[in-house]
């Protein structure tokens, strides 16, 4: 998303009309960019490709583009069997891509995007590229070593947003916490927090992808000090059983992952924990399922999310022989995020009759949908809210919470 944005600052800053995703079907290019991190997204991928493909052989399109990660790992191949797109271009390509329209690729345009979400949140990309050697993970096929950008760079983007009118910040890279240490030779993430924090006018900053494995534990002490700095840490685990996290090359054990949660939660009372899980990696045993839900149980987690393993070529993971069912990691998911609902739910109830910040983030079916901070985007909990004068999409509100569901909150406003 936060790629096609700064493309489409680029392409409107040369003059040329941009739409994300255009509804309206009056444009004569299009650019697909693309996923090629695991099977559904890859599927994804190839489907929306087709789809402008045949509009461009009914004469209903001009020229197909095709950019991002799925171009970036399968080119060859793809320019063989798709021989009607225009042009492939990989991760790195925006100056190649721009030229195809006769336009410059704008250096001084730092944080110039088309933002394809409602103006009052965006993505922050804070690095590109991952040093790390998880054994089923293909980024860094695709998107190369970890290169961060400078503190100044990332601070310029941010005060553009904010003048566009962004409230809240969501700071991502294919790994947060090792941000700077090829920069600065140090973890730098504390640093850039508190120059982040200092920009008057951001309420929300959210931290996303957080790797537990020597986890800067002075992030904390800044989202402690820190009002606009949300109480919310996404930090995928992957797993959890010694097996597997060691199978899966994850550089960190059981009694580590523990410790670690048990000192984040030390540091920032209230704070909320999401992570990301993995089914049925190769190798994964009833024992290894049994231990994951139990840890859930014991440790109470506020969001989890789940994916089934995908055997991605090249990576090590590959040599292994993928020998679980596609609806067997189908089932061991839906057990484990079973265990989760029930979790989600009990910590649901324990908000209810208390109020919380409520960000406003649309309106639909004549009720409001807004999230705490203890909540981002799409991926967790909403606040359903029913009040009868309008609410400004965007702004904040006091809600006190009335309802508790697995998943979504309902409340009103005081």
């Amino acid at each position: 998303m936060v790629d096609s944005e700064a493309l489409g600052g680029q392409l409107m800053a040369n003059g040329i009309n941009v739409i994300h995703e255009n509804r309206k079907r009056d444009h004569n290019i299009v650019v697909v960019n693309t996923c090629g991190f695991i099977d559904k997204a890859k599927e994804e991928s190839v489907n929306t490709i087709l789809e402008q493909v045949e509009l461009k052989r009914a004469g209903k399109l001009d020229k197909v583009y095709v950019t991002g990660c799925l171009s970036e790992r399968y080119r060859q191949t793809l320019t063989d069997e798709i021989p009607e797109v225009d042009a492939w271009f990989g991760t790195m390509e925006l100056p190649q891509m721009l030229k195809q329209f006769n336009a410059d690729y704008k250096a001084e345009l730092v944080g110039e995007r088309l933002l394809s979400t409602p103006k009052h949140y965006a993505y922050l990309k804070i690095a590109e590229g991952c040093n790390r050697t998880c054994s089923f993970c293909a980024i860094p096929l695709m998107r190369g070593g970890h290169v961060s950008k400078s503190i100044e760079e990332i601070v310029t983007e941010a005060k553009r947003l904010v003048k566009m009118g962004v409230k809240e910040i969501m700071l991502i890279a294919q790994e947060l916490t090792y941000y700077g240490l090829d920069l600065y030779k140090k973890r730098a993430l504390s640093d850039l927090l508190k120059h982040l924090s200092d920009i008057e006018g951001l309420t929300w900053i959210r931290l996303h992808y957080a790797y537990p494995h020597k986890f800067p534990l002075d992030i904390l002490d800044v989202m402690r000090e820190r009002d606009n700095i949300c109480n919310y840490l996404d930090m995928p685990l992957q797993h959890i059983s010694d097996p597997m996290l060691k199978a899966m090359k994850r550089q960190i054990t059981r009694k580590e992952i523990v410790d670690l949660i048990g000192n984040v939660r030390e540091i920032v009372p209230g704070i909320c924990i999401r992570t990301t899980l993995i089914a049925g990696f190769p190798g994964e045993t009833r024992e290894d399922v049994e231990d994951l839900k139990q840890f859930l149980e014991e440790t109470r987690l506020d969001r989890v999310g789940i994916f089934t393993y995908s055997h991605e070529e090249n990576t090590s993971a590959y040599e292994l022989v993928d020998n679980i069912p596609a609806e067997e990691k189908e089932a061991r998911a839906q057990e484990i995020m079973e265990t989760q609902q029930e979790i989600s739910l009990e910590k649901n109830q324990e908000k209810v009759g208390k109020t919380f910040k409520v960000i406003i983030d649309k309106k639909e079916a004549g009720r409001y949908l807004g999230r705490t901070e203890f909540d981002s985007v799409e991926v967790d909990n909403e606040v359903v809210i029913t009040h009868s004068k309008p609410l400004p999409i965007g702004e904040f509100v006091n809600v006190r919470i009335t309802k508790a569901f697995d998943y979504d909150l309902e409340g009103e406003v005081v």
